[in-house]
């Protein structure tokens, strides 16, 4: 009589175990977040934390899996700010937990994909790179010839213009090489996640959202 008690038993917790699983959240799957931290080149460096928090819930089913309002903590893993003409700045971010509204930690391995921010990208490996150089730039280094070209001419005629932009335009160059650009993602910033694996949840954290 005892094994016939038994073996129902078993199927029933096994049969609530499995009620506990959710499907996992499948990789490739977008999260839209606005970022509670502002980053920057000239001030973080590798190893700052972020936070940033779920606009847009994940829906699956019809089910809300995640809910808006989870908190997305990750840290900074590169910072680069090199002279104009060496390359963009750089900033890259690794988003490493989602926090629930429940508090529940989750382990994330996700990737930034996209920004809301106007004439920067983000490359292939989720770094953000802010504009190498802008108008003003361009106005600095033409105004900096222009300006060697007056002045020559005044000296020395059409000669003189020559070598007057010549000199202007190098000294202007030279002053442009030794400045930085930097790039910033402001607090309030959008930012697009895609998970690199599925994200396991449970029927209790899907429960949260709903």
């Amino acid at each position: 009589m005892k094994k016939w008690t038994v073996l129902p038993c078993t199927l029933l917790l096994a049969a609530m175990a499995a009620a506990q699983a959710s499907a996992p959240v499948p990789a490739g799957t977008g999260l839209i977040v606005k970022l509670e931290t502002t980053l920057a080149t000239f001030s973080n460096k590798a190893g700052d934390p972020f936070q940033a928090r779920l606009m847009q819930a994940v829906v699956l089913g019809g089910k809300t899996v995640i809910p808006a309002g989870a908190m997305v903590e990750g840290r900074v893993t590169k910072v680069a700010e090199p002279r104009r003409i060496s390359g963009k700045p750089t900033i890259a971010i690794l988003p490493e937990a989602l926090v629930l509204p429940t508090g529940e930690r989750l382990f994330l391995d996700a990737t930034l994909v996209d920004t809301d921010i106007r004439g920067t990208d983000v490359n292939q490996e989720g770094e953000f790179k802010g504009s190498g150089h802008d108008r003003g730039d361009e106005l600095e280094t033409g105004g900096g010839a222009a300006g060697g070209m007056l002045i020559g001419g005044l000296i020395g005629g059409p000669p003189g213009i020559l070598i007057g932009g010549v000199v202007g335009a190098g000294s202007t160059g030279a002053h442009w090489l030794s400045k930085h650009r930097s790039a910033t993602l402001p607090a309030g910033t959008t930012l697009t996640l895609e998970l690199n694996r599925p994200l396991a949840m449970t029927a209790a954290v899907a429960n949260a959202g709903q």
